[in-house]
């Protein structure tokens, strides 16, 4: 008999209705496909580790939340997410984009942003994104330009 993996992940709002699971957002913005990608730790130290750098971030702080890494798998693929294994002990150093969301999904009344990182109900499957106009495009491609 196999027995299960078990793996943490990040949650915010832990063990209420109105909890999200950490994902990070992967792809070219600019004409490319976005992918969501959840981060499954063999270690519960390096959850909290990168927890504490979300923190820092200013994101809200997540809880690292141990499930069984098939169960989480399951959940991706009903939901469209990729995943990636971060191995205990690796020399793999994982650190949080340098942007976030400013209201996530799981917050009350909020409006979407376009930027890397995010967060979806765990329960609940993320909504099409509507495509962008290229003079939309255009307006984000010169804030962004702005900020260099």
């Amino acid at each position: 008999m196999i027995t299960p993996m078990r793996v943490f992940v990040l949650v915010f709002n832990a063990r209420t209705e109105n909890e999200g699971i950490h994902t990070i957002r992967e792809g070219d913005a600019y004409g490319g496909k976005l992918r969501n990608k959840i981060l499954m730790f063999e270690s519960e130290d390096d959850a909290t580790r990168f927890a504490l750098m979300l923190e820092a971030q200013d994101f809200p702080a997540p809880t690292p939340e141990p499930f069984d890494a098939e169960e989480i798998k399951e959940f991706c693929e009903s939901a469209g997410y990729e995943w990636e294994i971060i191995p205990e002990n690796s020399n793999l150093v994982v650190t949080p984009p340098e942007l976030n969301v400013e209201e996530t999904d799981w917050q009350a009344d909020a409006k979407k942003e376009d930027t890397v990182e995010d967060t979806f109900p765990f329960n609940q499957q993320p909504l099409e994104e509507p495509e962008l106009s290229d003079s939309e495009l255009e307006k984000i491609r010169r804030k962004l330009e702005g900020l260099l």
